[in-house]
């Protein structure tokens, strides 16, 4: 669940094992989820037995998780509130009150119920000092401190705080936790059911904007709700993850720190946004990622904090354990320190995309479109880390190249359709140029297939994006040739691998719900309609209780793997409904045209 400035997991037994405050990237005060050392809030009941079922409260981040037993029901109510005066149409004045509510109702029966209060602050590094000040119970650390309200009498046991009381039908009890220092008036526990109440009405009042009314209604609105959830209001940048160092690979180092902001993730997320009618953050996301990228200096950095930082220096957390042992537990990402050609082609895109939807350039914004154009005429001939962010060698990546080729499309379209000054006659032979490269050197000439790189002839799922970005048409002979082979090669049990060969980083990884996604956009294109539902349903159907998903699914394992809930699958998710329904000519997948 989110508050548009951080999230907080649950658990089905009722434990809140993750949460950052004041903000997505801060260090965790429970990280329970990457070592039970780390901190945790649980309340649930003392039987053993017990039937669990969860829901989000209808178009909703509110959580209510029901306990039933042999005794008993209790239903617990998490939220994350937003400040109580919003305008739903304006996305700038959401607030946070820095808090988590919990409401506790006993619907049937009696029920004993325990709860334990463990924060650490810090990753699990500093166990912070409990004490009850004016009937609070205050945890106090070096850099934070929290404050635990509630009306139930608690014992403390070193650093932590625990309860058991007994619930009757009818019966209810409130808890709010909140950072000491919040702005405006402190939640009480009366304040907590009208407060969930008035979260939950947001929610709800900001998904009917949602324009889709297809057959995936509930999950394309569960998966904006989610991408809403991802954005730090302050600013409208969205994170990737809520999350860091939940594992591509059980028991790997494949683990990383997903809470910052992807500029890879631009073109789609304002796609999506502004298709589904939610223009305020369109503008909101596409202003945050201009005035991140102005002050980046000449080689643009592929992804930055929420508030537009810079500085994403990655360590490791050393005294976790991992998610089930899985280490190095990272905080911060290297990969900002990349050089990636492709986010080029995605800033421009996105550009574009915004354009297309009638929202207007600036002077100042244009001039700075017209930079990345400039280092894309010297850079494209580069190697780079790619869209996979591999830790290895540098390559020539087809799909790099390939969106080289969209900044300099998306540079002559902004002069021929949208009266833009800039050099188009050199913007249009360097993309001839490039084109031409690719033809000649990232084509597999014996399968007929397209490359994963110039210097790999293997596959890359990657290239299932060049149909989407207009640089050929699906049903081109290669490109046909090329979503075949990915299904041969590439597929794992009906989910799409990313690619076979060696990216520097010991250990397997699961499948990609995101490329399995975009296959489903490729065969709506060339009307293969049957295989693409066999596709997308497999995708929905790993998702968990309550409608989330992850980056990969271990088809081994039989489970969700990486970082949690992630971003772009579900975007993907809402882009391959989109896909399906209108046999591809959705204008996600034609957003290189100049009519939206």
């Amino acid at each position: 669940m989110g508050d548009t400035h951080t999230a907080a997991l649950v658990a089905r037994d009722g434990s809140v094992d993750w949460l950052c405050l004041p903000r997505f990237d801060s260090p965790a005060i429970f990280a329970a989820l990457l070592d039970n050392r780390g901190g945790r809030w649980s309340l649930a009941p003392t039987e053993q037995s017990v039937a669990v079922n969860r829901r989000y409260v209808e178009g909703s981040l509110v959580l209510e998780t029901t306990f039933s037993t042999g005794s008993g029901k209790v239903a617990v109510t998490d939220c994350m509130p937003l400040e109580r005066t919003l305008d739903v149409d304006d996305p700038t004045p959401i607030r946070s009150d820095n808090a988590f509510l919990r409401h506790v109702s006993c619907a049937e029966g009696t029920m004993e119920m325990h709860m334990e209060f463990s924060p650490r602050f810090g990753y699990g590094q500093e166990e912070p000092r409990l004490r009850f000040r004016g009937g609070e119970l205050w945890a106090e650390g070096e850099a934070l401190a929290v404050v635990l309200r509630g009306s139930v009498d608690l014992e403390l046991q070193g650093g932590t705080a625990a309860s058991t009381f007994t619930l009757e039908a009818g019966d209810a009890l409130d808890f709010v936790l909140q950072i000491a220092d919040a702005q405006g008036d402190p939640l009480r526990p009366e304040d907590v059911e009208g407060t969930i109440q008035v979260t939950a009405e947001f929610w709800h009042d900001w998904i009917e904007r949602c324009r889709y009314r297809g057959r995936w209604q509930k999950e394309v609105t569960a998966s904006l709700l989610v991408l809403k959830g991802l954005t730090y209001s302050p600013t409208g940048g969205i994170v990737a993850a809520p999350t860091t160092s939940l594992p591509e690979d059980l028991g790997g180092e494949r683990n990383w720190d997903y809470r910052f902001c992807w500029l890879r993730d631009a073109t789609f997320t304002l796609d999506v946004l502004l298709e589904q009618g939610f223009t305020g953050e369109a503008i909101e996301w596409r202003d945050w990622l201009l005035s991140s990228i102005r002050g980046n200096g000449e080689e643009l950095q592929p992804l930055f904090g929420v508030g537009g930082e810079t500085d994403t220096e990655e360590i490791e957390l050393t005294w976790l354990s991992g998610y089930e042992n899985s280490r190095p537990v990272r905080a911060g990402n290297a990969a900002s320190k990349q050089f990636q050609l492709d986010v080029y082609g995605e800033i421009l895109d996105a550009m574009h995309s915004a354009r297309r939807a009638g929202l207007g350039t600036s002077p100042a914004d244009w001039a700075l479109e017209k930079r990345l154009v400039g280092q894309v005429l010297e850079r494209w001939q580069d190697p780079d880390a790619g869209i996979w962010e591999v830790r290895g060698s540098q390559h020539n990546f087809v799909h790099s190249k390939v969106m080289a080729w969209v900044a300099l499309d998306r540079a002559v379209q902004a002069v021929d359709h949208f009266g833009l000054d800039g050099d188009r006659d050199l913007w249009n032979r360097t993309r001839s140029e490039i084109e031409r490269d690719i033809w000649d050197k990232g084509v597999n000439e014996e399968r007929g297939t397209f490359r994963r790189s110039y210097e790999d002839p293997g596959l890359d799922a990657a290239l299932l994006m060049l149909p989407m970005v207009g640089f050929v048409d699906a049903a081109n002979e290669v490109m046909t040739n090329t979503i075949e082979a990915i299904e041969s090669d590439l597929l794992h049990e009906g989910f799409v691998l990313r690619y076979l060969s060696d990216d520097g980083i010991p250990g397997d990884e699961g499948t990609f719900l995101l490329c399995t996604c975009w296959l489903v956009d490729n065969l709506a294109m060339i009307g293969r309609r049957d295989d693409a539902l066999g596709y997308f349903e497999r995708v929905l159907g790993v998702a968990n209780d309550v409608g989330l998903l992850a980056e990969e699914y271990d088809s081994r394992a039989k489970r969700l793997v990486g970082n949690f809930p992630q971003g772009f699958s579900h975007i993907a998710v809402i882009t391959a409904a989109m896909a399906f329904e209108t046999q591809g000519r959705t204008s996600i997948l034609h957003r290189h045209e100049t009519d939206a």
